[in-house]
């Protein structure tokens, strides 16, 4: 079977991609976050989240959903985001100064309380090529946490297996009490991707 017709026969027949639709999710990832949230409970009401990567909206729905009326979401990606209650949406480029700028508008100077991000780099299926941009990603939401997570706050990214994971998992430890690996049901088994859960942030970054 030709690779897409797979992929659109597995899409279509997937336990998730229905469930999603019923529950009017903008995407299954829905589930890997709320399966996350089952078992570590991260979301608190009233909690201020950063959700990078957000598009097309999955994550922000379930995080809005958990933090109440009296909480914010600030969800950033290249991509439109669909409306959802209690979010900010800004789209664009979290490497550019404007998108940074924009954002600590938003936040109107505050930090945050937990930083999700369930970016992922466009594949091309060479692990010589995707492996490297995987890493840039994590560094760029570790950066952001540097800047926008207050201290005793949670960061939830996506990552994959590979060469310079276990470098960069060394550097996070350095900020954060624990640092775990968590496999959602909802992410496919043979995926490499992981989601690393790093609670109790200190940031030695900025003394």
């Amino acid at each position: 079977m030709p690779k897409k017709q797979f992929w659109i026969k597995r899409h279509i027949n997937d336990p998730y991609v229905k469930e999603a639709q019923r529950l009017g999710y903008a995407s299954r990832a829905a589930f890997k976050l709320s399966d996350i949230q089952k078992r570590d409970k991260i979301f608190k009401p009233g909690m201020t989240v950063i959700d990078l990567g957000a598009a097309p909206g999955g994550w922000s729905q379930v995080a809005s959903h958990c933090v109440g009326k009296t909480g914010r979401i600030i969800a950033i990606d290249l991509l439109p985001i669909k409306t959802i209650q209690n979010t900010t949406s800004i789209q664009g480029d979290l490497n550019d100064n404007h998108i940074l700028q924009q954002l600590q508008s938003v936040l109107h100077g505050k930090k945050v309380d937990v930083i999700i991000s369930d970016l992922s780099p466009n594949l091309s299926g060479q692990k010589a090529i995707d492996l490297p941009k995987s890493i840039h990603l994590l560094e760029m939401v570790l950066d952001t946490a540097h800047r926008f997570l207050k201290p005793g706050g949670t960061l939830l990214m996506k990552v994959f297996q590979g060469a310079g994971l276990d470098e960069f998992m060394l550097n996070l430890k350095l900020y954060f009490s624990g640092v775990k690996y968590r496999k959602p049901g909802a992410s496919r088994p043979e995926s490499t991707e992981r989601y690393v859960l790093a609670i109790d942030f200190h940031d030695e970054y900025n003394r």
